[in-house]
């Protein structure tokens, strides 16, 4: 009797032995088959969390290809003598013909003697700057090779905090080049002052650790789109890493693909968030939103379109204006002529301006 026992109890040992590895060889089968390249060269996996593969491994696999190391020679003066400095960062490839997104500072703001990208395949080519905005912190870069896989491109307006976020980059140079790290969304619209007193707003605040070298690579969401462009110019504790939200660079890349390059547009003033001259000053205004014009620059569209000193912008075409970083934001999808109306309050009452934008100074 005993011995039956014994018996019966390994056979259904075997049996869920057996179980267990045909479930394992099914999800791999499942995750294998959700896996495709499509015409763009970009690849299309299903991330689904219960597969049994995590959905961080399931991003990797989406996304690594798309993702470059970045190697620049600069010249600095030293004293009286100049010498060459090397830097590495990191990329993300935004369209098969060889445009890549990265960091302006990752390419010393377009003044790099040689910039050369590293592919996953192992290639290692020359490439030219085609765009830099040193106060954006970015820049866009090419390379004479087609056929490249091309990242997804999500919208960094959804996002909420808490959610998943991955980062792929060099943290430390190329001899960890593609290392990635996760956690969330940290926070949104975040200002951080940096060199020169220059502040960089509407930034996305991630736990994902993010460290020199891992500039200029993407931050990821759970479908694998990216989301952000990292930025390790900000010096922050442990636990604070920033990206530019990707919906900022969106109008750039398209005009650049379009015509080859892109020029920046201006309205010529400076300005303070309603919020911020209140406070400042101790008065309630007319507007709860908007940016209060300080200065109008001499011969400045502004000034053309008979903007003052004193006006509430409120409204740029049919986009809301909060602060100068809407209104900045804002102009990044115009271009050189292109006729906006601006709503504004003037001594109480509400107006509309017609300016027509110039080429930034």
């Amino acid at each position: 009797m005993t011995f039956r026992w014994k018996s019966l109890i390994v056979v259904v040992l075997i049996i869920s032995l057996l179980s267990g590895l045909a479930g394992s060889y099914i999800g791999i089968r499942i995750f294998a088959s959700n896996i495709n390249t499509n015409t763009n060269n970009t690849q299309e996996i299903v991330i689904n969390p219960n597969d049994s593969y995590t959905t961080v491994s399931a991003v990797v696999q989406k996304s690594m290809s798309s993702v470059v190391g970045i190697t620049t020679v600069e010249i600095k003066d030293y004293l009286y003598t100049q010498q060459l400095v090397s830097g590495v960062g990191s990329g993300v490839i935004v369209n098969s013909d060889g445009y890549i997104l990265t960091n302006s500072h990752v390419i010393s703001d377009g003044n790099a003697r040689e910039i050369q990208v590293l592919f996953e395949d192992g290639e290692k080519l020359d490439a030219k700057v085609v765009w830099v905005d040193s106060y954006m912190d970015l820049a866009i870069i090419k390379v004479n090779r087609t056929n490249l896989p091309v990242a997804v491109l999500g919208d960094s307006d959804s996002l909420v905090v808490g959610e998943l976020a991955i980062a792929i980059g060099n943290p430390l140079g190329l001899e960890f080049q593609r290392t990635v790290t996760s956690g969330i969304i940290s926070g949104l619209n975040r200002s951080v002052q940096v060199d020169n007193n220059v502040v960089m707003e509407n930034l996305i605040q991630t736990d994902a650790s993010i460290n020199p070298g891992n500039s200029g690579g993407p931050l990821l969401n759970a479908k694998g789109e990216v989301v952000g462009i990292n930025t390790a110019k900000i010096s922050s504790a442990e636990g604070l890493g920033f990206a530019i939200p990707i919906n900022t660079i969106k109008p750039i890349i398209d005009e650049v693909l379009k015509t080859g390059t892109y020029q920046k547009v201006y309205l010529g003033i400076k300005g303070v968030s309603v919020e911020e001259y209140e406070i400042g000053l101790g008065i309630d205004l007319e507007a709860d939103n908007g940016v209060v014009v300080l200065e109008v620059q001499a011969n400045s569209p502004a000034s053309k379109a008979g903007l003052q000193t004193g006006d509430i912008i409120t409204k740029l075409d049919d986009r809301e204006i909060e602060d100068m970083n809407d209104l900045r934001n804002g102009l990044y999808s115009y271009k050189v002529n292109d006729k906006v109306i601006l709503e504004i309050i003037r001594n109480g009452e509400e107006k509309t301006l017609e300016v027509t934008l110039e080429a930034s100074r």
